[in-house]
């Protein structure tokens, strides 16, 4: 007997009608030959430390760091697991063979092996079946290349050290500092991958919040319609701009060259996880995790290919079916299909490369028609056709015209650009306002040519920096927060990247979850919560993308077999140490003031304040002992030049009692301390999971308050800010703009409502209680079953079923 064991019971449910086992049992498909069970996503997680020692269940300084001599598991504790698991332990130890069938990835390996570790029926005869699709050719072509499970070693190494890392760090560093900020009564979740990643919107809301515009003159002119600028660019004072107009007024404009050049901009990429997670929120506004939601959902109805992959290539054995694939998809795109010649595609190295396809190739459609979509799904369904087309469509064909022209000797430049041939950006109409002031179309110039201009001076001002979008973040997740456009270097910095394609949208929802971050429209924005945790991490390396990118870094070459494991874990466990020892902070000095926040240079003391040393050179850097009805000491300025933050609570008079942040700016920032108490755990025990032996061990400090292991980035808790009472968890796609629903105080509404968006499904209609479950079953498949208990303004009781129809809520009777 052969058991086949998938990630999901969808999943399991096409392998075995491809396998011919259509016998229904409790819990898995059974005939010819096989058993095909599946895992509920997870079925086995890390063991807590309380599992190890009972005594561990109390937070304490004094037992931390924990850390395990080997790792253990444990069925997790959701409704309906333990039952599944016991089928599948029971499949396994009657099995002949083992055929493992999860997701093709890290994370899919990782379910895997816990099942056969914990089952203790890993050295069962085993094979892995690698599927990219769930269409049936592409099951049977995986089926006919099954190969030793052993082969994958190295990924499940990989896979182990991520969950272990993260066990490792989250819960110490959680634990340490919330015990360490036990006066406010939060619990303060920390995490390897999620507190860089908040580490960077807390940064940049700084940049912002202390971001002083600048004003800057500029010298245009017009000539024939067109508005020339000043060659040598903006000038910092006014008065230099008018100069050059005095000059310039009066004088004929004469045109010195005219340049043309043709640029040939190559079509776009194909997708992968990130670039479509960016995509469809740059141009929709979707979440990362809807659009990961949705890819999932069409991957499972065979419209996709595997969705969690970080290529953007296709390998060469998909060269023969991507004809037949468009082919097939001519009915929905006719026109854009019809713009190919199919016996003859353009296979480019943009597009067909071996070596740039690891795991699984970019996401492309499988040709399959899709029936009746969600509107999230539909963009992203048609998202991903558009862009396969895309690839093959020629280049799109500017003319770049420069021209050169002074006035009295003092040098103009225009630019324009005229598209000769729209290539593959016909497929992608830009809107009316998308026009940039350097794309303006040029009438015919002749070098030599005078007369009459118009010249004038245009103020301006210095703007912020944009805050993170989801599309902006994750493209700084992939990079470890470098700013990157560069397609190019940023694919070579991908191994680098904060978290993988896979995770990077559980961890922006795990932030907002937790309360650090919420969204604003489009953008993502730090709360006082975020702020103040990562103002208190005194750890920089906690907080560092850099050392995090490096640690995924290593994970890489782990799954390719460059690196020991033990040796990476030695490594974390050794930095883990060094959070809750004090180690990994740096001491206050003090025999000396510290260093300038805007270049680094050494603070001196002034008769009033203290300054940047290089005041001379122009830095403006100015730290005053007077803040908001304070007076600073000398050991409260050195903790703020070195850590950067007054950890101890000052009364200020905007604030009862708040730390003080030193920004990089220069910038003093008050920062609320906050009152609450940590809340009930939303988290899936067994959202990260290892296995192993272990033992734990202990060392360091004081008493805590009770709570969980925080394994990044499982959600485990969220702060209650002052006055919450609900969780934003999301409940489904909002039909009117693809947003998510979540609850709200007497709905389950639109997260977009900022922005506009009122669709609401109320908590209570006509006397009946709408739960999250009837909410979920309306926003999925678009009505829920019949339901009873309803009364008429007459006050008699009827039965009816909610339906979404036209993105209203409505009463079907029938």
């Amino acid at each position: 007997m052969i058991v086949v064991i998938a990630e999901k019971p969808s999943v399991a449910r096409e392998l075995a009608a491809f396998l011919g086992a259509s016998q229904r049992r409790e819990g898995y498909l059974e005939g010819n030959g096989h058993r095909v069970t599946w895992a509920l996503g997870h079925l086995v997680t890390l063991k807590e430390p309380e599992d190890y020692d009972p005594a561990l269940k109390k937070w304490s300084l004094e037992r931390l760091p924990i850390v395990p001599d080997r790792f253990e598991l444990k069925p997790i504790a959701e409704k309906g697991a333990g039952a599944q698991l016991a089928v599948v332990r029971r499949l396994l130890r009657e099995a002949d063979e083992v055929i493992v069938a999860t997701d093709a990835g890290r994370e899919g390996e990782l379910i895997a092996r816990s099942i056969l570790e914990l089952t203790g029926t890993a050295s069962k005869p085993a094979r892995r079946l690698w599927l990219s699709s769930l269409t049936r050719e592409a099951i049977r072509d995986a089926f006919a290349r099954l190969r030793p499970l052993s082969d994958y070693d190295d990924l499940y190494a990989a896979a182990r050290c991520r969950s272990e890392a993260d066990w490792l760090v989250g819960l110490n560093a959680t634990r340490y500092q919330t015990v360490r900020q036990r006066s406010t009564g939060v619990l303060w979740s920390v995490g390897r991958v999620q507190t860089p990643v908040l580490a960077l919107i807390v940064r940049r809301d700084e940049e912002i919040r202390t971001f002083r515009p600048e004003p800057f003159w500029e010298l245009m002119t017009k000539y024939r319609s067109v508005t020339f600028s000043h060659a040598g660019g903006r000038f910092t004072a006014e008065d230099e701009a008018r100069t050059l107009l005095d000059r310039v007024i009066g004088q004929p404009f004469v045109v010195s060259k005219v340049e043309r050049k043709t640029e040939r901009v190559p079509p776009p990429q194909l997708f992968d996880l990130t670039e479509l997670q960016r995509e469809m929120n740059r141009r929709f506004g979707l979440s990362a995790d809807a659009t990961l939601k949705a890819a999932q959902q069409l991957y499972e109805s065979k419209l996709i290919s595997y969705p969690r992959t970080d290529s953007r290539h296709l390998g060469r054995d998909l060269k023969g079916k991507i004809p037949g694939i468009l082919d097939d998809l001519r009915d929905l795109k006719p026109d854009e299909v019809a713009g190919l010649d199919l016996g003859h595609l353009p296979f480019t190295g943009r597009i067909v490369d071996d070596s740039k396809v690891s795991d699984h190739h970019a996401i492309i459609p499988t040709g399959k028609k899709p029936g009746p979509l969600d509107p999230a799904s539909q963009k992203v369904f048609d998202a991903i056709v558009v862009r396969l087309i895309a690839a093959f469509y020629p280049p799109c064909v500017k003319e770049v015209t420069t021209v050169l022209g002074s006035s009295a000797e003092v040098p103009f430049r225009a630019r324009g650009v005229r598209v000769v041939e729209p290539g593959w950006t016909a497929l992608y109409p830009r809107k009316s306002d998308d026009g940039r002031e350097d794309e303006q179309d040029l009438p015919e110039f002749l070098p030599g040519e005078s007369g009459p201009h118009e010249p004038f001076v245009r103020r301006g001002e210095t703007t912020p920096p944009k805050p993170y979008t989801e599309a902006t973040l994750l493209a700084a997740m992939e990079t470890a927060g470098r700013l990157v456009e560069d397609e190019e270097l940023r694919a070579a910095l991908k191994d680098r990247g904060l978290g993988t394609p896979a995770t990077r949208a559980s961890i922006i929802e795990t932030l907002l979850t937790r309360g650090y971050i919420s969204r604003e429209k489009k953008n993502l924005i730090a709360s006082d919560l975020g702020r103040y945790l990562i103002a208190l991490v005194r750890s920089r390396e906690l907080k560092s993308p850099e050392l995090t990118g490096e640690w995924e870094a290593r994970l890489r070459e782990i799954e390719r077999g460059g690196l020991d494991p033990a040796r990476f874990m030695a490594e974390i466990a050794r930095f883990t140490s060094a959070i809750v020892d004090g180690t990994a902070e740096a001491p206050v000095d003090p025999g000396r003031l510290g260093e300038c926040p805007r270049c680094g240079r050494p603070v001196i003391r002034g008769k009033r304040a203290f300054g940047c040393s290089g005041w001379k050179d122009g830095c403006p850097f100015v730290l005053d002992r007077s803040f908001e009805g304070i007076t600073l000491d000398d050991d409260q300025i050195r903790e703020l030049l070195q850590l950067r933050v007054l950890p101890r609570p000052v009364s200020i008079r905007s604030m009862d009692s708040a730390i003080l942040r030193l920004a990089d700016s220069g910038d003093l920032l008050p920062i609320p301390v906050p009152q609450g108490r940590p809340r009930p755990s939303t988290a899936r025990p067994g959202a990260r999971e290892q296995s192993g032996r272990p033992r734990p061990r202990s060392g360091s400090r004081s008493s805590s308050p009770k709570g969980q292991s925080d394994s990044e980035p499982a959600v485990a808790t969220r702060p209650r800010a002052q006055g919450e009472e609900f969780a934003a968890v999301p409940v489904g796609t909002c039909p009117r703009c693809g947003s998510e629903v979540v609850e709200q105080p007497k709905s389950w509404g639109c997260s977009s409502w900022k922005g506009g968006c009122s669709f609401a499904i109320w908590k209570s209609m006509s006397g009946k209680r709408i739960t999250a479950r009837m909410a979920k079953a309306l926003l999925t498949k678009g009505r829920t079953a019949k339901l009873k208990g309803f009364k008429s303004k007459a006050g008699k009781p009827f039965e009816a079923v909610l339906v979404l129809d036209g993105g209203e809520v409505r009463f079907d009777f029938d």
